[in-house]
């Protein structure tokens, strides 16, 4: 198949399966005010002063770069400039190192007085900022300083690639493999990092000099998922080696189980296949994570869960983000029963409210996005 990025065409997969259009945008519209202008027990993100804002993870009251980076990239996908600015700025402000081994990433965790919890930085955070502001620029052009929104994402990708080869700091791609790691420091990986549709981007809008860097790492990331992903199940671990085998974790529980982080891999090879369509593999993996789930119906009593399938004590902490990461698979998935379901769950399923809601709506939001055709390549 040829995806969106050749196409320019993308997929309204609620309209396919029948629902009226002008619904599928109320409805993603809606979604949108929720998370950002709802009631205390909804809303996601904050402003702060005349030029600012954040997104909060509600569960563990911390302002992470996953929530600002993704919060970028729901507002560049909808065009609301304002908040993409004013939580940009809060990042810029608070998260950026300047100095030291960091010099260049952002620390992950802060209080939401801009405080920090953590120094080191996650590397999924870096990549969501510089792909966000990559579309950034070129949705609405670039302005002046921290607003350069195209220099800011090239000086982003730069030090991913290229820090520590003065001695100082790490990178946050294994250089010989091309594989995005878990930390900067660390010789594994963390499978739902892996988003290959966005290093195409790279390879095309980032650093001229590192563009054969980011069309290997694509092709990287594509064969690791294959080792990553079990060959029954479709399930992959939220940490593993660089070959793919399940990694515990010297921290709490289960790393090397299905969890909260995989969700994202059925997303990303979703939104992969509908931009580039180069890995006929991925519908396969779609297909075989919808098959999982597909059957456990609207009630389902998500846990954790061993790659193979075997269900653990550990409840799903997230069971809306879930589900909404396996109906967005189905941009990858073939036409079955299964993936109708996935489908189905999704739109009948509210946006999460309490205060667990953070990572399920960041999850929800993205799938209506891209399952409305409305998560769209800005080139």
């Amino acid at each position: 198949m040829k995806g969106a990025f050749y196409t320019g065409k993308y997929r309204n997969v609620f309209s396919e399966y029948g629902y009226d259009e002008e619904e599928i945008r109320n409805r993603v519209e809606d979604t949108w005010n929720k998370l950002f202008y709802g009631d205390e027990n909804t809303r996601i993100y904050w402003p702060v002063g005349d030029d600012m804002g954040y997104i909060l993870d509600t569960g563990n009251n911390d302002v992470r770069t996953e929530g600002m980076s993704y919060g970028m990239m729901m507002c560049v996908q909808m065009d609301k400039k304002e908040e993409f600015d004013r939580i940009w700025k809060w990042t810029y402000t608070y998260m950026l190192h300047r100095s030291g081994k960091y010099k260049g990433y952002f620390a992950w965790s802060l209080n939401s007085d801009g405080t920090r919890r953590a120094e080191g930085p996650a590397p999924d955070g870096e990549e969501y900022f510089a792909m966000a502001l990559l579309f950034a620029s070129k949705r609405w052009g670039d302005g002046p300083e921290p607003f350069d929104y195209s220099r800011q994402a090239r000086n982003i990708l730069r030090e991913v690639v290229h820090k520590g080869e003065d001695g100082v700091g790490d990178p946050m791609w294994e250089p010989n493999l091309k594989l995005i790691k878990f930390i900067p420091e660390s010789p594994y990986t963390d499978p739902s990092y892996h988003l290959p549709h966005f290093y195409e981007l790279f390879s095309i809008m980032g650093n001229p000099e590192d563009s054969d860097f980011w069309k290997e790492a694509a092709e990287a990331s594509r064969r690791f998922l294959k080792t990553a992903c079990h060959p029954v199940t479709g399930l992959a671990p939220e940490y593993s080696e660089f070959d793919g085998r399940p990694r515990k974790a010297p921290w709490g529980y289960g790393h090397h189980h299905f969890y909260s982080d995989s969700y994202r891999v059925a997303a990303n090879i979703g939104l992969d296949y509908e931009w580039f369509g180069k890995d006929e593999w991925q519908r396969t993996e779609a297909d075989r994570i919808q098959a999982f789930f597909a059957p456990m119906g609207a009630n389902a009593d998500y846990r954790m869960y061993a790659i193979d399938g075997t269900p653990l004590e550990e409840k799903a902490l997230h069971p809306v983000g879930l589900l909404a990461t396996n109906a967005m698979a189905s941009l990858a998935a073939n036409d079955t029963e299964n993936r109708r379901k996935c489908v189905e769950l999704l739109w009948n399923t509210p946006v999460r409210t309490g205060v667990r809601r953070y990572y399920d709506n960041c999850l929800y939001f993205f799938a209506m996005l891209a399952l409305s055709g409305n998560y769209r390549i800005w080139l």
